[in-house]
């Protein structure tokens, strides 16, 4: 392969690459181009137009011209053949590029500033001490690129910068032309940063499901990435009150319903609902089970158990026997079900009822390693922990044994 064509590949390469890493885009609507007067002898600040958020870098332009001299190209023209800012500032081969064909005789200094106050101290008493960048070296032009959110001094939520322009030239006035460029993550362009994504996170903990929820992490997660997709921040943040509550219950509610998207969350509720029932928070649990799995038709036949449970355990009889009811209809052999319709009509004094489901299921297993038989003995004991007597425990188990 010539070295002709070997330089041509590389340079192929590196451009497909370039544009496959490109995040965001020159925002060439918002730029800033302005021609300033300076007085003789004179310092003057000026702020930029109203950065747009999720600003990550700027490429700024200043250049003195002569009177009547016109610029040879905007910098906005130059930047649309770099795709990205990191194609800038590689030396002094991009500042160069960046630079106007023409510029005056004339110099000046100046400094950049990220706030009004510090710019007027500038503009008063030539005070640099807040400056985000000096240059103090006298200049005809100048041109470089600036990192917003790699700085101490810029933030990814400022609005404007300051530049301020001290004149060197004692006897006549200066003609600057300023031009700045912002560069706009199309990610942060939302405004979805980490201190706001914190703050909207700390209102979807606060929604119906999640406060009933011991770990709500996964599920406030889902409905996070929702709003960040539809919404932008101030949009979210202007919403009314019952605007954002019904947002947040429908983004919700399709975090629930998208499987298997939603597997992760339900899990997680049906574990704190087995946690809650466990720590005798038996209304706790029914309306997470509710609320959660059933309500969004993501209930099986053990969720029905389940809530069965709960009702028999807080004592609410006929409604456990609808839970368990629903249970069966989905599937009248899952022998879990069918254990539980036995407590229930136990201690709802039907133990007819109970003793033909015990006679009929006794030889059984309820899973591969548990027995009708082990598993009714461990439930007895623990309704028996959980305050339920009856005489038909011992009949029970005797006819378990036979």
């Amino acid at each position: 392969m010539s070295t002709k064509k070997f330089l041509l590949l590389i340079v192929l390469f590196i451009s497909k690459t370039t544009f496959a890493q490109q995040d965001g885009y020159w925002d060439k609507d918002r730029a800033t181009t302005k021609e300033i007067i300076v007085t003789a002898g004179d310092r003057m600040t000026v702020k930029t137009e109203e950065l747009p958020t999720g600003t990550t870098e700027v490429i700024y332009r200043i250049t003195l011209l002569d009177e009547n001299q016109q610029m040879a190209n905007s910098l906005v023209s130059l930047l649309k053949a770099i795709p990205d800012p990191y194609g800038i500032g590689q030396g002094s081969a991009g500042a160069v590029f960046l630079m106007s064909k023409v510029s005056g005789d004339d110099k000046c200094r100046y400094a950049i500033f990220s706030n009004d106050k510090s710019a007027a101290e500038y503009q008063k008493y030539g005070k640099t001490t807040n400056a985000c960048l000096t240059q103090n070296t006298p200049l005809s032009k100048d041109a470089k690129r600036l990192t917003i959110d790699k700085t101490t001094c810029f933030s990814t939520e400022s609005e404007t910068i300051w530049f301020g322009f001290e004149s060197q030239n004692w006897i006549m006035k200066q003609k600057i032309v300023l031009e700045v460029v912002p560069w706009v993550d199309t990610k942060l362009n939302k405004g979805w940063n980490l201190e706001n994504r914190q703050t909207i996170l700390k209102q979807i903990k606060t929604s119906e499901l999640a406060k009933k929820m011991i770990n709500s992490d996964d599920f406030s997660l889902c409905i996070l990435e929702k709003l960040q997709s539809k919404f932008k921040f101030k949009e979210f943040q202007n919403l009314l009150v019952i605007e954002k509550a019904k947002s947040l219950k429908d983004f919700g509610n399709a975090c629930l319903s998208e499987k298997p998207a939603n597997k992760s969350i339900l899990t997680a509720i049906r574990l704190d609902a087995q946690q809650l029932f466990k720590n005798k928070k038996y209304d706790e649990a029914i309306d997470l089970i509710q609320l959660g799995v059933i309500d969004n038709g993501n209930a099986t036949v053990l969720d029905y158990n389940a809530l069965g449970q709960y009702y028999l355990y807080s004592r609410q009889f006929d409604k456990a026997s609808k839970a368990l009811k629903e249970a069966e209809k989905i599937d009248n052999s899952e022998l879990l079900v069918q254990l539980n319709l036995a407590h229930l009509y136990l201690l709802n004094d039907d133990y007819k009822q109970a003793k033909e489901l015990h006679k009929k299921y006794k030889t059984q297993n309820i899973t591969s390693k548990v027995s009708w038989v082990e598993k009714t003995k461990s439930d007895f004991a623990e309704l028996q922990k959980a305050g339920f007597k009856n005489d038909g425990f011992e009949k029970i188990l005797k006819l378990l044994e036979d």
